[in-house]
């Protein structure tokens, strides 16, 4: 009992991403190294006569994102770019009116994911950049407004060129596209869902989730079809069965 106690325990922290495989978490780390390293080199060849900082850690989260969830909506071009530029806009803002070093973290963060939200950017590691503009080394304050702009502006725009060209060459589609296979609409008659379905039950469930409401249609719409492929050879061979007990002759293959 304790034992069964404690693996249910253990089994709610492990980390579940549906449709992950490993060859994709492998992708992913190819991914990350190699945006990383080009995001790195090329703005600090930029930023050589500007800065003496020419990578900030938010962008290592925005890679976590852009390669190992590049479907999630928060991944996407625009809240990578906009999410981090707008969330360092705000921090800078703050930390130039604010003069309490934790008043102004705390308010650099709650207004970054209003802005966010705002702009339908949103992107967590938005949040690390507004905080990284309140507390960061002097070196960042010095910058001022050229931070937003510079350096976390630049990485950004330069990791998601990064996430395009390595997604091309893996086979992955970036920015996020729903498969033309999984938009067949066969099945609409019989189930005909559409996104506003899938947002009013979500509002209904009153959570949030990193899943846009199409992706959900074009899901639900292709297990569906394989259910029904999969019930259908079923269905004939009751109906055989069936026309073979009432000695019909019905050819069945």
């Amino acid at each position: 009992m304790r034992i069964s106690l404690v693996r249910r325990t253990v089994l709610r922290f492990r980390p579940l991403l549906a449709g992950a495989r490993p060859g994709d978490r492998v992708i992913a780390c190819l991914g990350a190294f190699a945006a990383i390293a080009g995001v790195a080199g090329a703005s600090a060849v930029l930023l050589a006569s500007m800065s003496s900082i020419w990578l900030v850690a938010p962008i290592g989260a925005s890679a976590v994102l852009v390669f190992a969830v590049p479907a999630s909506p928060l991944a996407q071009p625009w809240p990578v770019i906009g999410g981090n530029m707008l969330s360092a806009l705000v921090g800078v803002a703050v930390a130039q009116v604010v003069s309490s070093p934790e008043v102004a973290a705390a308010l650099a963060v709650a207004l970054a994911i209003a802005l966010m939200s705002l702009t339908r950017s949103l992107h967590p590691p938005g949040g690390a950049a507004a905080l990284t503009a309140v507390i960061g080394e002097s070196a960042i304050h010095a910058l001022g407004w050229g931070f937003p702009f510079l350096i976390v502006g630049l990485n950004s725009l330069l990791l998601v060129i990064a996430a395009m060209a390595f997604h091309r060459l893996s086979g992955h589609s970036y920015p996020h596209r729903i498969r033309p296979s999984l938009m067949d609409t066969s099945t609409e008659d019989r189930s005909p869902l559409d996104a506003e379905d899938i947002e009013a039950v979500l509002s209904d469930i009153g959570e949030s989730f990193d899943i846009a409401p199409d992706d959900l249609v074009a899901i639900v719409r292709a297990v569906e079809r394989r259910a029904a492929n999969r019930q259908l050879p079923t269905a004939v061979t009751r109906v055989c069965n069936s026309a073979s007990r009432h000695g019909r002759d019905l050819t069945c293959s």
